[in-house]
C-alpha cells in the first residue's frame, strides 16, 4: 500500500455510497476479478511471492519502523512509516482480499480495533441497525462507546421481519453476525443487502465464526466484510488481529485514513503469523465443520442437552440459509447447546472435559468451551441475554481439529457427569441419611 498522505484525503467523507438512479436502477462497486484458482492455491499463495534477491519462498519480516528516503518527500520504495504501511501487512491483506472475493482489505490490531475504525467514520447523529445477537464486546461498543461518540444504535432479535420498519433517514449502517455469537442464527445476506441499498445503507458482515473458507458476504450483497483474525483465519490462539474487506473505492480511501490516523495497526510479525496461518485456512476449516457437526449430532441424541444451535444440522430452523450462504452447505466450526441443569450443570460440563479447555475466544486448532453468559457475553444484561437466547445454560463450543471421535466421547462424558452425576450423589446421600 502506497503511503497515506493525510492532506489528500478528505477528513469527513460520508460512509454512505449514492446508489439510487434516476432510472431505479442501483450503482455497485466493481467487484474483484473472479479468481483463477480454488480456494486452497489462493490460500497458499496469495500475497506470497518470492524474494527477488534472495529466493526466498516466504517473504522475511520486515521490523523495520521507518524506511529512507532518496530526498525530502521522496521515499525510495512504497513505504515511509511502517504505522501507514509495511509490506508484511500489506502481503497479508492482499491474501485476505484475494479469499473474500474483494478488491481491497485493510488489518487492525484486533477485531474490536476493525469495528471501532467502522464506526467511527460514521458522522455524529448516524443510526445503525444491528442483529440483536452479537458478540459481548461489539455490544459493548455500540451501547458504550459509540453511543457516546453520537452514534445511536438500535438491536433487533429478526432483522429480515424488522428492517423495512427500523430503517430511518438517519440509518447509515446495518451490521450483522451470521452466524451469530453465540446462538448461531443465520441472516440472509441478500435479502437484508437489497433493502439496505435501495435506501442507500451500508451492510457489514462480521465473518468471524464461518472464515472466507466457508462463507463470502460480498458475493451476497454486503458492502464490508469483517473478521477478528484472531479466530479462524490466524487459527492458532497466538495472534490478535482483525482485518476488513470491501470492494468501494471510497470505503478504501475512508478507512484507509481511519487505519492510519487512529493506528490501530498490527505488528510486522503478527501479520506475518497471520499470513502464515491463513495458508492452512481450508484444510482446518474442513476438519473443524466435520467435527462440529458429528458432535451437535451427538448432543442432539442425547436425553441431557435441551436445544443444539447449529446450522449443518437438518432440525436447524437456519438449515435453508446454510445451503444457500455457505460452502457446501458446511455448518462451520462452532455450536452452543443448553444443558439440562440451569447454569450449575453448564459450568459443571465444562469443569468436566478432558480434551475441550474452558476458554474464552475460538476458531484455534485446539477445542474449547465456556459459558457465555458468565464469560464472553456477562456485560449484556440477563434480561437482554435470554431475550436472544442467551441463557444461563448455554454452552458454546469451537471445535478443532482433534480426531472427530475422540471430541464426541469427550462432550458426551462431560455432560453425562454434569447432569447424571450430581442425582446420583444426590440419590446416595438421600439413602445414607435414611
Amino acid at each position: 500500500m502506497a503511503p497515506v498522505v493525510e492532506q489528500d484525503l478528505p477528513q469527513n467523507l460520508p460512509l454512505q455510497r449514492v446508489l439510487s438512479n434516476p432510472d431505479g436502477t442501483i450503482d455497485t462497486p466493481p467487484r474483484a476479478p473472479s479468481p483463477v484458482h480454488q480456494f486452497g492455491t489462493l490460500a497458499v499463495h496469495a500475497g506470497t511471492r518470492p524474494d527477488p534477491h534472495t529466493g526466498a519462498v516466504i517473504p522475511a519480516i520486515s521490523l523495520s519502523t521507518t524506511f529512507t528516503q532518496s530526498s525530502v518527500g521522496k521515499p525510495i520504495g512504497p513505504y515511509d512509516y511502517s504505522r501507514a504501511g509495511n509490506p508484511n501487512r500489506d502481503n497479508f491483506e492482499e491474501a485476505v482480499a484475494a479469499l473474500e472475493h474483494a478488491r481491497f482489505a485493510l488489518a487492525f490490531s484486533s477485531g474490536s480495533a476493525t469495528t471501532a475504525t467502522i464506526l467511527q467514520s460514521l458522522a455524529q447523529g448516524s443510526h445503525v441497525i444491528s442483529v440483536s445477537d452479537v458478540y459481548g464486546g461489539t455490544h459493548r461498543y455500540f451501547t458504550k462507546v459509540a453511543y457516546a461518540h453520537g452514534v445511536k444504535v438500535t438491536f433487533s432479535p429478526s432483522i429480515e421481519l424488522d428492517i423495512q420498519t427500523m430503517i430511518t433517514p438517519q440509518t447509515k449502517l446495518i451490521w450483522i453476525e451470521s452466524p451469530s455469537n453465540p446462538t448461531l442464527s443465520l441472516v440472509d445476506i441478500r435479502y437484508i443487502a437489497t433493502v439496505a441499498h435501495q435506501h442507500g445503507i451500508l451492510v457489514v458482515v462480521d465473518n468471524t465464526f464461518l472464515s472466507p473458507y466457508v462463507q463470502n458476504p460480498l458475493d451476497h450483497g454486503a458492502d464490508i466484510v469483517i473478521h477478528s483474525v484472531t479466530k479462524y483465519i490466524n487459527g492458532h490462539s497466538d495472534v490478535v488481529m482483525g482485518v476488513a474487506a470491501f470492494n468501494s473505492e471510497e470505503l478504501f480511501e475512508r478507512l484507509t485514513f481511519l487505519q492510519n490516523a487512529i493506528g490501530a495497526v498490527p505488528s510486522p510479525f503478527d501479520c506475518w503469523l497471520a499470513h502464515r496461518g491463513l495458508k492452512t485456512l481450508h484444510l482446518r476449516a474442513r476438519e473443524a465443520s466435520k467435527n462440529a457437526t458429528a458432535v451437535a449430532k451427538a448432543l442432539e441424541a442425547s436425553p441431557n442437552v435441551l436445544a443444539v444451535n447449529y446450522p449443518g444440522l437438518d432440525s436447524s430452523r437456519y438449515r435453508h440459509i446454510a445451503l444457500k450462504q455457505h460452502r457446501d452447505g458446511m455448518g462451520g466450526g462452532m455450536l452452543s447447546f443448553r444443558i439440562k441443569g440451569g447454569h450449575d450443570a453448564a459450568e459443571r460440563f465444562c469443569q468436566n472435559t478432558k480434551i475441550f479447555a474452558l476458554a474464552e475466544s475460538l476458531g484455534g486448532v485446539e477445542s474449547l468451551c465456556e459459558v457465555p453468559a458468565a464469560m464472553t457475553h456477562v456485560g449484556i444484561p440477563k434480561e437482554q441475554r435470554e431475550a436472544i437466547g442467551v441463557f444461563d445454560d448455554l454452552v458454546r463450543l469451537s471445535c478443532g481439529v482433534e480426531d472427530s471421535s475422540d471430541l464426541v466421547k469427550d462432550v458426551l462424558h462431560a455432560v453425562e457427569k454434569a447432569v447424571v452425576g450430581p442425582k446420583i450423589m444426590n440419590g446416595i446421600k438421600s439413602n445414607g441419611t435414611g
